[in-house]
């Protein structure tokens, strides 16, 4: 089987015209200078699907106080969309019938942006054969440059938490010359990166830098309080 097109970590991400439950976006205009997630689902009226899209929405002031601007994806009519979110809400224990969600769903019924974007999944198929759009998470960076892609099979919901503490790793280590270790959280110690010198690092991080005795006895392990 060929390669899907996809798009690499650092790339411009593809500007493109799109239909979305808010009207018509061009979407680099859409981000402006804010940072964006960009989240494809496999269909409308689905069990898991609904599940993170109520979670998304429950979360979107944390995307909002962070600059992040949301919007959503799956290969379904608009009209599927706007009967679909009176169903999300009510997940949500809110009113469906006059409430709308907090971010556009983009329209994709030709498949055209899926494909463009390498978010089909061969695996899964709607009820005409036709491959769906698996659940594909982009972290657009306020340059258009894709920062973090992560790609889950249709049968694994997303952990919304975890790109909400992704989203505070990229914007930290983009502001600062730091790198965030394994479960890292906000508050919590980071790393000073290997390429940077110890005189560097001493004068970067005037709070101090604690190295960890390793047997090889190279002080690689380098971390210093969240600057």
């Amino acid at each position: 089987r060929g390669k899907m097109p996809g798009l690499l970590l650092g790339e411009v991400f593809p500007d493109f015209r799109a239909e979305t439950t808010t009207g018509t976006i061009s979407f680099h205009q859409f981000l402006g200078d804010s940072w964006a997630i960009l989240f494809s689902h496999p269909g409308d009226y689905t069990p898991v699907c609904t599940t993170e899209l109520g979670r998304a929405a429950r979360l979107s002031g944390e995307f909002s106080k962070r600059r992040v601007k949301m919007v959503a994806l799956s290969v379904n009519s608009l009209e599927d969309h706007q009967g679909w979110t009176k169903d999300i809400l009510a997940y949500n224990g809110e009113d469906g019938e006059s409430g709308e969600l907090p971010f556009p769903i983009i329209a994709d019924a030709n498949r055209e942006l899926a494909v463009a974007l390498g978010m089909l999944d061969p695996e899964e198929k709607d009820k005409d054969g036709m491959p769906l759009t698996a659940r594909c998470v982009f972290i657009i960076g306020p340059d258009k440059r894709l920062k973090l892609s992560l790609l889950y099979p249709a049968t694994t919901g997303r952990n919304f938490d975890e790109i909400l503490r992704v989203v505070d790793s990229l914007q930290l280590t983009a502001a600062k010359r730091v790198a965030t270790p394994a479960d890292w959280k906000p508050g919590e110690c980071v790393m000073v990166p290997p390429s940077m010198s110890e005189e560097e690092a001493a004068a970067m991080f005037p709070e101090g830098i604690y190295s960890k005795e390793l047997p090889s006895g190279k002080k690689y392990l380098r971390y210093t309080p969240q600057p």
